[in-house]
């Protein structure tokens, strides 16, 4: 509707409390002068809603409060991708997500500071993935309370989050397919990350997970079955600091070099866990 609309600098209210597929997608894509969003008060969302609707308004300096606690298919995907005027994000309250319903949400919002809180403990394929792509300034990162995981549901989440400096804690002990692939994939300022729970290893589960972490000098995984097999840690330690510590639980074998136990990492076993 208003999309590439340059010099927009304020928008209607939208009023609308029952919304359709696609209903507001792309409204104000690179409107890059708008400085505010309307409110949305609506609570249950329709597939792809929201879907790039303040993508690459670069001047946005607040975003919507968004209470929606029914999600649905892509609804938030892109809504805030390139917004670098951004620094704070709206309170998410949903506990159970859609399939991609945070794709690429955040995507390239550079001056974002930190994380709403992530309260959702139902997760669906692809709900977190790229959530906060190239966010370069995020240094705080939610609770992830969720131990029912689904396939790519944290897939590349904090690609390329140069700040990052801490991870949020992993509780969930059984995985799914590629659940955590490239999760935390060049955040290049991470030097400690959270115990790893889970005993069994499953496809592509930790797939590049810290690859290019170069700070990143502890790890402690309490596996012991599915290491090193159908791609589980596929370059998960690529580019990672050149010495550190690695805990692991002692019936575990680990390779040596980029698919397992880090080269020249000093190996201690954890006996009561």
């Amino acid at each position: 509707m208003f999309s590439g609309c340059t010099s927009l600098t304020s928008v209607p209210e939208l009023p609308a409390t029952t919304l359709a597929e696609y209903c507001y997608c792309d409204m104000f894509y690179g409107c890059t002068s708008l400085a505010s969003a309307p409110e949305l008060p609506v609570t249950t969302l329709a597939a792809r809603c929201y879907s790039n609707m303040f993508s690459g308004c670069a001047g946005l300096t607040s975003a919507p409060e968004l209470p929606a606690t029914t999600l649905a298919d892509y609804c938030y995907s892109y809504m805030f991708s390139g917004c670098a005027g951004l620094t704070s994000a709206p309170e998410l309250p949903a506990t159970t997500l859609a399939s991609y319903c945070y794709y690429y949400m955040f995507y390239d919002c550079t001056n974002l500071t930190g994380a709403p809180e992530l309260p959702a403990t139902t997760l669906n394929e692809y709900c977190y993935s790229y959530m906060f792509y190239n966010c370069t300034s995020l240094s705080e990162v939610p609770e992830l309370p969720a131990i029912t995981l689904a396939s790519y549901c944290y897939y590349y989440m904090f690609y390329g989050c140069t700040g990052l400096t801490n991870a949020p804690e992993l509780p969930a002990t059984t995985l799914v397919y590629a659940c955590y692939q490239s999760m935390f994939y060049n955040c290049t300022s991470l030097s400690k990350v959270p115990e790893l729970p889970a005993t069994t290893l499953v496809s592509s589960c930790y797939y590049e997970m810290f690859y290019n972490c170069v700070n990143l000098n502890y790890i402690k995984c309490l596996a012991i079955s599915g290491i090193n097999s159908n791609y589980s840690t596929y370059n998960w330690v690529t580019n990672v600091a050149s010495s550190g510590t690695f805990i692991k639980d002692p019936n575990a074998t680990w390779p040596i070099g980029n698919n397992g136990i880090p080269n020249y990492w000093t190996v201690e076993i954890v006996y009561n866990k």
